[in-house]
């Protein structure tokens, strides 16, 4: 491939490619029951007349003619009871925006370093947990750089990406596209606004000019001038925009979160000054043994993770990735909602949508060492289903006989090892 034996070069052309057979395909890979944006349009409508409005959408973006509609702010809930603000664009800037992310992986993917993982074809969050896991077991890491990066979205500096993304793609169509993406407005409460910095979460393009942007700033900084003057060993692990460094020394640790903090800064961005931490990751052995006995040493979460360091009934010291607490609590308080919401529906449907829940969060955290996690959820969200069972009758409280005969007849799913890579 091209990118990948010039690694210096920027590519002046690569709007010819786009055409009816490319953007067709953009929209095959667009999800068709996301959330609609401000024209309320849904993937279901676009498809009615698809053949002209995918003809109509390659003329105006070649052309110059296309205008990006303001974003929809949505909001979601985090983890630490704050709000996660997304924009939502209209269907047809997500069909426009994949066929542009289609253009620019091929290149970036040859550029990206192994330490990243987030939003990239053919890598995962399990993967990123596997580098974590290895770069402590295997590597020697003892000290733990867990970083936050405060709004990275929204504190993007728009100039800086202009440039850093000029190294490798200097296509006129192309880059006018991304700019009328960036600049576009954001719609919340009936009020317009323009944002002069970031990229808004919700776009199909800001994972990856995100990623274009950390590639620079970070990983390729960490790589080329970090790495090669530490002491000791160095993990750099980073999905999307979080991120963590294992070193094997403190001091190095110390310097590197100096160093970090100056380099996001000459760039626009702020680590989170209470989110941001070092951690002895060392293991202090505490009296007993068991799979789970928790040692002195401080933990960390990572993905939705807790790190821990056990001792197995082998006597081993091991690394256990555990569900963390809050992403329990979240999942449980997500089942709470749908079982008060389909209370009155027929118990076959209740039991496929919690049976659809509960093996996508097996899905996830079904990792070696975290069985006794996943263990006790069936039993939780058994209690959930019968509270609102109960509901939906005069009494106080389904009897547990008459409970245990619906669970009989709609077992409830249960937890299994998915990814297997952490021996005892």
């Amino acid at each position: 491939m091209l990118a990948r034996s010039n690694p210096e070069m920027a590519f002046t052309s690569l709007n010819h490619y786009i055409d009816y057979e490319w953007v067709r395909y953009a929209y095959d890979c667009t999800r068709k029951d996301g959330a609609v944006g401000v024209d309320g349009q849904s993937g279901e409508d676009y498809a009615v007349n698809l053949t002209q409005n995918l003809l109509g959408l390659v003329d105006r973006l070649k052309s110059g003619r296309y205008r990006a509609q303001p974003v929809r702010r949505h909001f979601i809930a985090k983890a630490d009871g704050g709000r996660r603000g997304l924009g939502i664009p209209s269907f047809e800037d997500k069909v426009a925006q994949r066929a542009i992310v289609m253009l620019l992986e091929p290149i970036y993917e040859q550029d990206f370093h192994d330490c990243s993982f987030g939003f990239r074809p053919g890598r995962s969050a399990h993967e990123a947990l596997r580098s974590v896991w290895k770069g402590v077991m295997y590597r020697g890491g003892q000290w733990v750089l867990d970083v936050d990066v405060r709004k990275y979205f929204d504190s993007i500096d728009r100039a800086k990406l202009r440039e850093l993304l000029a190294r490798r793609v200097t296509d006129g169509v192309v880059r006018r596209l991304i700019d009328k993406w960036l600049k576009a407005g954001v719609l919340e409460d009936g009020q317009l606004t323009y944002p002069d910095s970031g990229t808004r979460q919700g776009g199909v393009i800001s994972p990856c000019l995100a990623n274009v942007f950390l590639h620079y700033v970070l990983d390729e900084w960490f790589a080329a001038e970090v790495q090669p003057r530490l002491r000791g060993t160095s993990t750099l692990v980073r999905f999307a925009d979080d991120f963590v460094v294992i070193l094997a020394h403190k001091d190095d640790a110390e310097r590197v979160l100096r160093a970090l903090g100056k380099r996001l800064g000459k760039y626009g961005l702020e680590l989170h000054p209470d989110k941001t931490r070092m951690i002895d990751f060392r293991f202090q052995p505490q009296s007993g043994h068991g799979d789970y006995q928790e040692p002195l040493t401080t933990t960390f979460n990572f993905l939705g993770f807790t790190h821990v360091w056990v001792t197995s009934e082998k006597g081993r010291a091991m690394v256990r990735q555990l569900t963390a607490k809050d992403r329990v609590a979240r999942t449980l308080k997500a089942i709470s909602r749908v079982c008060r919401a389909m209370r009155n529906r027929p118990l076959r449907d209740q039991h496929q949508r919690l049976s659809r829940m509960l093996k996508g969060h097996y899905a996830y955290f079904g990792i070696s060492g975290n069985y006794e996690r996943l263990a006790s959820l069936p039993y939780q969200v058994a209690r959930i289903w019968r509270k609102w069972l109960s509901r939906r009758s005069n009494e106080r409280s389904m009897p547990w006989v008459a409970f245990t005969r619906i669970l009989q007849l709609f077992p409830l799913p249960q937890p299994r090892i998915v990814h297997s890579y952490a021996k005892p």
